[in-house]
């Protein structure tokens, strides 16, 4: 996704005097990678510096001494591990993405990473003081585990109404007719694919692997097949259909459970930025690593489609957004603490490695203002926020497995609507997220008096893409392997 269109005077501004940033949610996509149809897939040492060079932006913009925009409290040079919540799934290219990243934010200690023993030996750690800082492997994270292995959006298992929603694109004729109109467009490109793509499997069904298995090849191989075939419009078009292919998947207006994965993402968002507001900056950065889909769904939910019709498209390797959580009161500290009444949220993206492309800041919610106070920002979150188990399971219609003791108990407080109750407030005045689709309340208790905050987000199993059937391929195609890729057979 190219964002060129893009209104200039939503470009970020520079923080005036007076703003202290309080603390950060960044949402990260991998890095450069293998091709899905060759799987598994692999970090390439391209996509490693990707993110790396991103991590390192980050680390001039929030942690060093002399950062522009410095998070209050944040230590500079030498990880503190508490004051960080990094999360991904079980995913070997987003978990060293993460790896990679957070080298960014921190690197190598050097001197700093030098301690003296009791018989003053100096024993510096590895690596140059490499800071280890802790990656948790989730499975509340908003992409679900393998996801980059994985080539279809939604799940054979996971949230039982998202699979039926995004199944019912195919059904329709808006599918029905674009696969038509492509075929031969497709076909056409057979020379080119198929070392791994059969003549049936090159359709419009297959358009995000089809584009993701040329676009890996452009970057790496120095031959291709037929390279001819591969015009700068033909380019564009494989681009611009796997993008339309994937946001019919990932966003419905018409039916919100099919972008789950966005719900999910936002309450884990508000619950961090709240859990940095209720810990007076205990904890204040989270960091999340997940695939491209999150960022789809995440778009539809919060209108950025209506900003620009770039933000239905599949963001590059290495993308980030960014929600900065700021306050114009004087004097931050521990004791004189911003209130919820004093805290702005504002929300960026980066579309690429944000070294190369600097986050820029853009309206959420279909408003006009960039910056939105604290209590409106998680108003709007939990109109579509999904924070706990059993709002998760009654959303997506599961009654099994981890969903079985919360069909037992539904029914209670929830009428079954798409529609949010009003954010509820906490004892201290710290507004509390709303958990989405069905109205029920994401759990986040705030005890007045206690600098910590204890949240309690129930374990959830998001959408899992489809693993799809090997065939041996024949011939030969632009790169190397036995995969066969599509969809659907």
């Amino acid at each position: 996704m190219e964002l060129k269109t893009l209104l200039l005077s939503l470009a970020a501004v520079p923080l005036t005097s007076a703003e202290t940033v309080l603390g950060v949610y960044i949402f990260h996509r991998h890095g450069d990678r293998t091709a899905k149809a060759l799987a598994p897939t692999d970090l390439t040492p391209l996509g490693a510096d990707q993110v790396f060079q991103s991590g390192s932006y980050y680390r001039a913009r929030y942690v060093a001494s002399d950062a522009s925009s410095r998070i209050y409290g944040l230590s500079d040079d030498i990880a503190v591990p508490t004051q960080l919540s990094v999360t991904s799934p079980a995913d070997s290219v987003l978990q060293s993405s993460a790896l990679a990243f957070l080298q960014g934010i921190y690197p190598p200690a050097g001197a700093g990473g030098v301690t003296v023993l009791a018989n003053k030996t100096e024993v510096q750690a590895p690596l140059g003081g490499y800071q280890y800082v802790p990656v948790s492997t989730s499975s509340t994270a908003s992409s679900s585990s393998n996801s980059e292995n994985n080539e279809w959006l939604q799940g054979g298992s996971g949230c039982g109404n998202a699979v039926v929603s995004s199944n019912n694109y195919f059904l329709s004729p808006e599918y029905a007719s674009k696969l038509e109109q492509t075929r031969g467009f497709y076909g056409g490109l057979l020379p080119v694919i198929n070392g791994t793509f059969s003549a049936a499997q090159a359709t419009f069904k297959n358009a995000y692997t089809i584009f993701d298995y040329v676009n890996v090849a452009t970057i790496h191989n120095q031959t291709i097949p037929s390279a001819d075939l591969l015009t700068n419009a033909t380019l564009f078009q494989l681009r611009t259909l796997a993008d339309n292919h994937e946001w019919n998947l990932a966003y419905n207006a018409s039916d919100p459970i099919r972008a789950i994965a966005g719900a999910t993402l936002a309450a884990q968002i508000v619950q961090q930025l709240n859990a940095t507001l209720a810990g007076k900056g205990a904890t204040p950065v989270g960091i999340q690593f997940g695939a491209y889909a999150s960022f789809m769904s995440f778009f539809g939910l919060a209108q950025l489609q209506k900003v620009s019709a770039d933000f239905t498209g599949v963001v590059d390797y290495a993308s980030s957004i960014v929600f900065e959580l700021v306050t114009n009161a004087t004097d931050v500290s521990a004791a004189n603490y911003p209130g919820p009444d004093d805290v702005s949220v504002r929300f960026y993206l980066a579309n690429g490695t944000a070294a190369a492309n600097p986050p820029r800041m853009f309206p959420l919610f279909g408003q006009s203002e960039t910056t939105l106070p604290w209590t409106t920002f998680a108003s709007e979150m939990g109109k579509f926020a999904v924070g706990d188990q059993a709002s998760w399971c009654q959303a997506c219609g599961n009654t099994t497995g981890i969903c079985a003791s919360a069909a037992s108990t539904s029914g209670s407080g929830s009428d079954g609507s798409n529609t949010a109750t009003a954010p509820s407030t906490s004892g201290n005045g710290i507004s509390l997220p709303v958990a989405g689709v069905i109205g029920a309340l994401v759990t986040l208790v705030v005890i007045l008096g206690v600098e910590g905050l204890v949240y309690a987000l129930a374990g959830l199993k998001l959408v899992r893409k489809s693993t799809l059937a090997a065939s041996a391929a024949a011939g030969s195609g632009v790169a190397s392997g036995t995969t066969a890729a599509g969809a659907k057979t």
